[in-house]
């Protein structure tokens, strides 16, 4: 059994988490979500305590998951935690060699990050905006439950915050999906071999296989917790 501590993305709440945590049960592993504040003075080292506390005393060695944005706060959550392995899940990956900020990064060229009508769109507001670029490869039950998870969470002092230089010490895993409407899969190829040395794992998913393909999903993160175990 493994313990995987989930951070959720910028547009869902922990509840995001629910279909992937019981598809992990049925293999025997524990997803544990936490559930950040999104207090806008917060930074990276603050949203990392948070994480811990809310999870000490319930893991140990945990593999950590970021979605989406999220990816800024992986490296230090998983510190915080003592992290055996990180898994990016279509997650902003820090330039760490570069030692730009997200918000750098997003501002200097937004259209090599992001899909270019996704710019500016906020669907935690939007239901037609979530179901086109979140859950658009959703069954429909699953959709609408997915809209109900709906919340956004952009802290601005973690999207301003300058990574360290140097690769994370854990292995790190990309889950790469390949019809994404948000990040461009292509930048996430190049950001999981350029600032992870890893190539992704790539599944036929919108940006939150989470939802659309939970036991997809399970099924890599148990592969993770196999390699992490042995």
């Amino acid at each position: 059994m493994t313990d995987f501590v989930l951070i959720h993305g910028t547009t869902q709440s922990p509840a995001g988490w629910d279909l992937l945590r019981e598809a992990l049960a049925q293999r025997g592993h524990t997803g544990i979500p936490v559930d950040l504040p999104g207090d806008p003075a917060l930074g990276v080292e603050d949203h990392a305590r948070i994480a811990a506390e809310q999870t000490a005393d319930r893991v140990r060695t945990p593999v950590v998951v970021a979605h989406s944005g999220s990816g800024a706060l992986l490296p230090a959550v998983a510190d915080a935690v003592g992290a055996g392995a990180l898994v990016w899940l279509a997650a902003y990956v820090p330039d760490t060699v570069g030692g730009r900020s997200l918000l750098e990064e997003a501002q200097d060229d937004p259209a090599a990050m992001f899909a270019e009508d996704w710019i500016g769109v906020d669907p935690s507001s939007d239901h037609d905006a979530a179901r086109r670029f979140l859950f658009h490869d959703c069954a429909k039950d699953v959709q609408e439950w997915a809209l109900s998870t709906l919340r956004m969470f952009a802290p601005p002092e973690v999207y301003r915050h300058r990574p360290a230089d140097g690769r994370a010490d854990v292995p790190s895993t990309y889950i790469l999906p390949t019809a994404d409407r948000t990040l461009r899969p292509d930048w996430m190829r190049r950001a999981a071999v350029e600032r992870l040395g890893v190539r992704p794992v790539e599944v036929a998913a919108g940006h939150c296989p989470h939802v659309s393909r939970p036991e997809e999903t399970a099924d890599i993160l148990g592969a993770v917790q196999r390699v992490v175990g042995s």
